[in-house]
């Protein structure tokens, strides 16, 4: 191919990928424009998204109490939308590969409003706890389905700073789409629920702006349940992402009350701290890790993880409270990126909605088992001795990233689709994997 059009057949135009970076006359190096229309459109599709979310997992708790439920019915609702989203995402994310991204984010979005409207409508607390499992079965194919759509055409070369930049919108969102949501309550909880519906019937309207990717859906006759569903090799180096979210659940739950024992003010300091520090380097942490590997950007936010869990634990003044949010928000807030330009480069293009879904999976059973058991921990131990514990397991990650790494992707992948990066996989560029040509989607 570098040798110019004139050399290539016929043959080798028919197998380039069809894509906004590729032309038949032209095979050139590819268009790395990052700020596009669609880029834009994504952002504003996300940004609706979390503004709905937000303004319901907040007030939903508040909803059951007031119906009656118990403290412990009010943590399930939470609880049970992150586990239907964590085990469904590996299927999910793979039927959006099956019959097309935009196809998942409109469907979804249209689902999602319906289940808006019937917690608009329910009577007892109960009807929404039977409600939000099934809600998070379809949570899981929107999100999955969104990050293989922006993973399909971010040009490869920024791929960590476009998911990056991509990320601040969901941010921006949960800044203050919980304040929103609290006044929307004190009008009703149907003016609540009906608003919420109207934002996800807008993200399917933004969605339906949206045209497919390059990356074409693999509509076949082939059974959809088979042993090939679900990407287990990214779903195995993902469980290094469950060691961290374990910790980010515990902090979510319970970081207010800690700080509330521990008489610092005010109670959300924490948060405050954390969203700063990731809308600051955000802007140019993505960059980074393009430029100096995405693995060997990913492993330093490991270690950062469990520095920032380990102060935290021994945080009792107000100082170092917001230095462990500074480090957390370094850490926590910009690996994900990075974890994800490293990965796709193993992963078929036809199988990208699989890949998110297995991370998707492991995030969420990370951030609803620590939740869980650091309340636990907490009530028995105190907040020190959990959020210890959670450092502990943190310091776990990067020893079995490095091994799961090795051998689940290294192993069965020899050669990375898209190349090495700066200062990461030593394998040369090429475009196997096990065996198929990618060029063809094989």
């Amino acid at each position: 191919m570098a040798g110019g059009t004139s050399e290539v057949s016929s043959r080798a135009m028919r197998r380039l990928p069809r894509g906004p970076c590729y032309s038949r006359g032209s095979v050139s190096a590819p268009d790395d424009r990052l700020f596009t229309p669609r880029f834009f459109t994504m952002c504003g599709f996300t940004f609706t998204v979390f503004l709905s979310a937000f303004q319901l997992l907040p007030t939903a708790p508040f909803r059951i109490l007031d119906q009656g439920g118990s403290t412990f019915a009010a943590g399930l609702f939470l609880g049970l939308l992150t586990y239907a989203s964590a085990l469904s995402a590996p299927f999910t994310g793979a039927l959006a590969d099956q019959i097309g991204k935009r196809r998942m984010l409109i469907l979804t979005s249209l689902v999602l409003a319906g289940f808006m409207a019937a917690y608009g409508f329910s009577q007892t607390y109960m009807v929404p706890l039977v409600l939000v499992f099934f809600h998070g079965l379809f949570w899981s194919g929107l999100l999955s389905a969104s990050s293989a759509y922006m993973t399909d055409f971010i040009p490869a070369s920024r791929r960590a700073e476009g998911i990056g930049y991509w990320g601040m919108s969901t941010m921006l969102a949960v800044a203050f789409a919980p304040s929103v949501g609290f006044w929307m309550y004190r009008h009703g909880w149907g003016w609540l629920c009906a608003e919420a519906a109207a934002l996800n019937l807008g993200m399917a309207a933004i969605a339906f702006t949206l045209e497919e990717t390059s990356v074409a859906a693999r509509i076949t006759r082939e059974k959809f349940f088979t042993r090939e569903l679900v990407e287990w090799r990214v779903l195995a180096v993902t469980l290094c992402l469950f060691l961290c979210s374990f910790g980010y659940g515990g902090v979510t739950s319970f970081v207010a009350v800690y700080a509330e024992q521990n008489a610092i003010s005010p109670k959300g300091i924490f948060f405050t701290s954390f969203a700063i520090t990731v809308l600051v380097t955000r802007v140019f942490s993505g960059r980074l890790a393009d430029r100096v590997g995405h693995r060997r950007f990913f492993l330093p936010c490991l270690a950062l993880v469990t520095v920032a869990l380990a102060m935290l634990a021994a945080a009792r003044t107000r100082g170092l409270l917001v230095a462990a949010a500074v480090a957390f928000g370094m850490g926590f807030g910009n690996m994900y990126p990075a974890f994800v330009a490293h990965v796709v480069k193993f992963v078929p293009d036809h199988r990208r909605g699989a890949a998110f879904g297995g991370i998707l999976a492991a995030f969420d059973t990370g951030i609803g088992t620590g939740s869980i058991s650091i309340g636990w921990i907490a009530q028995r131990f105190g907040f020190s001795a959990a959020f210890g514990f959670a450092a502990l397991l943190s310091a776990l990650s990067i020893p079995y990233f490095l091994w799961a790494e090795k051998r689940f992707l290294y192993s069965s992948t020899p050669e990375p689709i898209q190349g090495p990066e700066p200062g990461g996989s030593p394998h040369p560029a090429g475009v196997a994997v096990d065996g198929r040509d990618q060029t063809r989607g094989e």
